[in-house]
């Protein structure tokens, strides 16, 4: 059974103006997901900056997560690491925890080989038994899992369960899931690939738009699992422009600004990210109105 079909978000961790985890203003953003049909919550992945978090700082924000949720929706805990004994350690923790599932993306910077990544993700899925979802992202890793490696892992390993593919690569989507013959569930990494990416199998998206957007998003999913898929297309094309703003700068830049305009206290973020430049905020404030989101 799939860990979730639907909208996941990405969701981002608001900080004080000290720095410090807002946990209060987390809470509240967690029950506006779940008020809003979010589908699941994937906890300090890349939108939730946990590459400028501490070991124990990371776990803490897991932990209080899975705690808030308290089983009302799947969790899913970021634990990846460019260090295979670092990404085991966070993997038992969240499993400890009781996260639903852990994301695991490449290694970074190292620029593993197939047979590296293949060694990586084995280490991880012996140590736990919860499942797994692969993350690839070569933008921003380096680091690509080819098609083979992926459906040999999902193969070998029972709890690889699933694969966030956020490549852009609409043609190795394909292969992949061509080789899979169902044994890897597969989720959009691109807010303006859901529609793409569910049309070859896909079950759903781990979103950066769900943050301000849940609702709208599960819509696009549903409509796709409904076979739907005109309509799901139209709702897609009518969030583009609002998802291209949302990544005018590099994540999460953009979606912080984004929930401070909506009323959210997300706070400022932790360097070497830097606040959106004057220009992109006005033009995401632009496309948040036309959307039809209320802007504060």
């Amino acid at each position: 059974m799939a860990i979730f079909k639907g909208a996941g978000v990405a969701i981002a961790t608001p900080f004080k103006a000290n720095g410090e985890v807002n946990y209060d203003e987390f809470a509240r953003l967690i029950e506006f997901q779940i008020e809003n049909g979010t589908d699941a919550i994937i906890v300090c992945g890349t939108t939730g900056e946990a590459a400028t978090m501490s070991e124990r700082e990371h776990m803490d924000v897991v932990k209080f997560c899975i705690d808030k949720v308290a089983k009302r929706i799947p969790v899913i805990a970021g634990t990846g690491s460019n260090c295979t004994e670092t990404a085991i350690q966070l993997s038992k923790e969240a499993e400890e925890y009781g996260a639903d599932a852990v994301l695991s993306v490449t290694p970074y910077y190292n620029k593993a080989t197939q047979g590296g990544l293949y060694a990586h993700f084995s280490a991880i899925a012996k140590a736990i038994n919860i499942p797994i979802i692969l993350y690839n992202v070569p933008s921003r890793t380096g680091c690509n899992i080819l098609p083979e490696t992926a459906v040999k892992l999902a193969r070998d390993h029972k709890n690889i369960v699933g694969i966030k593919d956020a490549t852009g690569n609409i043609s190795q989507t394909i292969k992949m899931m061509s080789l899979a013959e169902g044994c890897i569930d597969l989720y959009s990494g691109d807010d303006d690939q859901i529609v793409p990416i569910m049309s070859v199998g896909g079950l759903g998206v781990i979103s950066v738009l769900s943050n301000i957007a849940p609702r709208q998003t599960h819509e696009i999913c549903q409509k796709c699992l409904d076979g739907d898929y005109a309509t799901a297309r139209e709702l897609q094309f009518k969030a583009y422009p609002l998802v291209k703003a949302l990544f005018s700068e590099v994540n999460p830049i953009p979606v912080k600004a984004a929930l401070n305009m909506v009323g959210f206290e997300a706070g400022p973020l932790r360097l070497p990210l830097t606040e959106m430049e004057d220009a992109n905020k006005a033009h995401l404030r632009e496309e948040m109105i036309r959307y039809g989101l209320e802007v504060k």
